[in-house]
């Protein structure tokens, strides 16, 4: 349960796409813990799917559920949404997480790499937010997942493909936050940095993280639960909308 000085969120639905694994997990405990319902969707790893499932019913908190599907297609984002809607009636916070990070520079993408990106981390989102809008009631929050490096004065080459649909998201929050503001819906996003995640320490050597870990001013790569408390705040602000936050330890 939430302690005096946390925000509650008790009563409360989340969705979180790609929620079994790294800040997308991370960002699920943490709701939970505040008392909200959580809805993980995930799309293959089942094992990792139930082990979050398993701690979030250990905290004896928030409610959960896993919710296996494709949330690059229209039809996948709209399953998700009928499924919680026709459980709990409602969605109060939406994050739409699920992403995948191809390391392209120009020469090197296919039309099949630029695709599948563009569906699972612009498409998806797009069409999420769409079919959640209407079940979600005044003060629901949007939380789009950005990253640091759309506004970083240094950036590999290999990052044009993933960064190109980054941009997106943060138009996406820029513009939809007029749209959606009208209903009463805010909508921002969350911009890490570096951060320790399985999908980020893959294929990196000792040497290429420490270098990394030097670009930031504290000298470190940002942990999962660092970034899942910029989206705690956002889940429960009441005035705070169009903006994309920057969890970066001071990177850029």
């Amino acid at each position: 349960m939430a302690s005096n000085s946390s925000p509650s969120l008790q009563g409360k639905v989340a969705i979180i796409t790609g929620g079994s694994k790294g800040i997308g997990k991370s960002s699920a405990i943490a709701l939970a813990k505040l008392g909200a319902t959580v809805v993980i969707n995930y799309s293959s790893d089942e094992q990792a799917a139930q082990d979050t499932l398993a701690e979030i019913k250990k905290l004896g908190a928030g409610e959960a559920r896993l919710v296996r599907g494709d949330v690059g297609t229209v039809a996948g984002v709209q399953a998700l949404v009928k499924e919680t809607v026709d459980a709990y009636s409602k969605i109060d916070v939406l994050i739409p997480n699920a992403a995948v990070m191809p390391m392209r520079d120009l020469e090197h993408t296919t039309e099949e790499d630029f695709d599948r990106t563009f569906s699972l981390n612009v498409k998806g989102p797009y069409f999420l937010a769409q079919a959640a809008a209407p079940h979600m009631p005044r003060g629901s929050h949007i939380i789009f997942m950005s990253t640091t490096l759309c506004t970083a004065s240094t950036v590999m080459p290999s990052y044009l493909l993933y960064n190109s649909t980054k941009g997106a998201i943060e138009q996406m929050t820029r513009v939809m936050s007029k749209d959606l503001g009208r209903k009463g819906i805010l909508v921002n996003a969350v911009a890490p940095g570096p951060t320790g995640t399985d999908l980020f320490f893959r294929g990196k050597s000792e040497e290429l993280l420490k270098t990394i870990a030097g670009f930031n001013p504290q000298g470190r790569i940002g942990t999962p639960d660092e970034v899942a408390e910029a989206v705690v705040f956002l889940s429960h602000s009441s005035w705070v909308s169009g903006q994309v936050l920057r969890a970066n330890g001071g990177m850029a």
